[in-house]
């Protein structure tokens, strides 16, 4: 039987630090789910949508006009809650993306928008808009679907797209702030408003987008430019050899026509 004060009082604390890391871990949970529970109810992927639209249909008129949005303006690029995010993915090759904060590498897109939801939800600007709720005024879904599928259309959800299509062209294009604003105001009416309408007829986007340099036309005309000095010179030299082998040619066959002396 143990009987020395000290090796007592060495056993209590052994057992009072046993209990404390038994207990730790119980509390510690509830703080660890919480860490991993921030749910943000705007969807990325549509965001995505959304913001190439804008980039593509409104803002070459708006760069052209030398217009200005404002930062009020919910179309405007800086109030994606996500564009920090998207600007730190760098597309390595096909099937490779990484990471811009820790340079962690990634088989697919999808799996690095994974991973910022995981481990990098603290740089998430959630103070801004989330473009997926502008979709219905965008028209995302006609993008994001090749082959628009036939259903019927929504009377009611038609006109609930306008009117948020006509509140943006209202809020961020203000007819009052001059010609510019003005100009883009109907544009943007033309561009997105018309085509919510159940008649079928209007399709979106009829004042074209972004003009981008076909790179495959590029490069073959770049090639051509390359390679037609080569073939010219191939030509020539070509035609050169020729002259020379028919002079040869001549010299061995004037001879052969002499008359044989009798």
């Amino acid at each position: 039987m143990i009987s020395n004060p000290n090796i007592i009082s060495a056993c209590k604390l052994i057992v009072i630090l046993i209990s404390l890391q038994s207990i730790i871990p119980v509390f510690a949970i509830p703080q660890s789910s919480e860490e991993h529970n921030h749910e943000i109810h705007c969807s990325r992927e549509r965001s995505r949508t959304a913001y190439k639209i804008i980039e593509e249909y409104l803002i070459p008129f708006v760069e052209q006009e030398n217009y200005e949005l404002s930062h009020k303006c919910k179309l405007h690029p800086g109030n994606d809650m996500f564009r920090d995010q998207e600007e730190h993915k760098i597309h390595m090759d096909v099937n490779e993306w990484r990471c811009g904060y820790c340079k962690k590498s990634f088989r697919a897109e999808k799996f690095l928008d994974q991973h910022f939801d995981n481990r990098h939800y603290n740089l998430l600007n959630v103070s801004h808009n989330c473009l997926a709720d502008l979709c219905g005024a965008l028209h995302c879904d006609h993008v994001a679907n090749s082959i628009v599928p036939k259903t019927k259309c929504n009377p009611a959800a038609a006109a609930r797209n306008r009117h948020l299509c006509e509140s943006l062209a209202d809020s961020c294009f203000p007819v009052h702030q001059g010609p510019s604003a003005s100009r883009l105001h109907e544009l943007f009416l033309r561009q997105f408003c018309d085509a919510h309408t159940c008649s079928g007829n209007i399709k979106p986007f009829l004042r074209g987008g972004r003009k981008h340099t076909n790179i495959f036309y590029l490069s073959i005309s770049i090639l051509i430019l390359i390679l037609l000095p080569v073939f010219y010179v191939i030509v020539f030299l070509m035609q050169r050899e020729m002259r020379k082998g028919t002079q040869v040619l001549r010299r061995i066959s004037k001879p052969s026509l002499k008359k044989k002396p009798s």
